[in-house]
């Protein structure tokens, strides 16, 4: 059986954009024939400036937009990317995480409820498994019970993000992609959800797609990572081929051009401070 969870070749998504008055129609290509694999429990990491097609990718990979042509495979499953939209039993399979952990979450809901929801659709579980489950997934991500009827204004962002990956986990998925989920983050929050992010992903054994902007948190916590350039696949490998000798100009002038924040001892910080 293979080990392989998701796998895209030759992934293509054009945008035709409409003239105006001073403009001519033309044609856009955010992703350009695209290529990868990520096997069960590894995390791949899409990098690139905004703009690169990183985000687009994410968002064929789930099924929010449609691909122009190409193929996807989850579980071995060929998926038909021609169209949005997925289907029951994807859903259980395929999670995203959003960058925003103010604008994931309704307001209007208390967070049981949040966590909750998605087993009304996907599952024939009662009320009161519902509300089990909701609640032991919620001291999974590090909150409390007594956060379960609360609303989300009344989280910081770090505990709003932790919410949104407890949600994204009611299904039990295998694959999770990760579009910027800790950017608009503090430093030091963004070390405790990325230490999260990991003991979570040893715990379910989980699949993760993390695109980011950020080469410090790429390199924290990828296994291979896939470089964008105007919505091409400009360098691909593991991390450490990467990151000790990048091949393609533009990953060198990346490297060069980035601050790098040192995750790893804010990381090493946090766990003195809890010991």
């Amino acid at each position: 059986m293979s080990n392989i969870v998701l796998q895209g070749k030759n992934i293509t998504r054009d945008y035709h954009v409409r003239g105006g008055l001073f403009t001519k129609a033309r044609t856009v290509h955010a992703v350009k024939g695209v290529s990868f694999s990520v096997e069960k429990g590894k995390t791949l990491a899409i990098v690139g400036e905004s703009g690169c097609g990183k985000s687009t990718l994410a968002r064929i990979i789930t099924l929010i937009d449609p691909a122009t042509s190409g193929e996807l495979f989850i579980d071995g499953q060929q998926i038909d990317i021609s169209k949005a939209g997925l289907t029951p039993e994807l859903r259980r399979k395929v999670q995203i995480i959003f960058q925003n952990p103010y604008g994931s979450l309704n307001p209007r809901q208390k967070i049981g409820d949040v966590l909750g929801e998605p087993l009304l659709i996907n599952t024939d579980k009662s009320a009161g498994e519902r509300r089990d489950l909701a609640m032991k997934m919620l001291l999974k991500v590090g909150l409390e019970a007594k956060h379960f009827n609360r609303y989300p204004h009344m989280f910081s962002g770090g505990q709003r993000q932790r919410i949104a990956i407890a949600r994204a986990l009611m299904l039990n998925p295998s694959l999770l992609v990760l579009d910027e989920p800790v950017s608009a983050l503090d430093l030091s929050v963004q070390a405790q959800v990325l230490n999260l992010l990991a003991d979570l992903q040893d715990e379910f054994n989980l699949t993760y797609v993390f695109i980011s902007h950020d080469l410090s948190v790429v390199r924290y916590i990828a296994d291979e990572v896939m470089v964008m350039y105007f919505g091409e696949a400009v360098e691909y490998g593991s991390r450490d081929e990467v990151f000790s000798n990048p091949q393609h100009s533009y990953t060198k002038t990346l490297f060069a051009a980035t601050p790098r924040a040192d995750v790893a001892s804010i990381k090493a910080r946090l766990a003195r401070k809890a010991a």
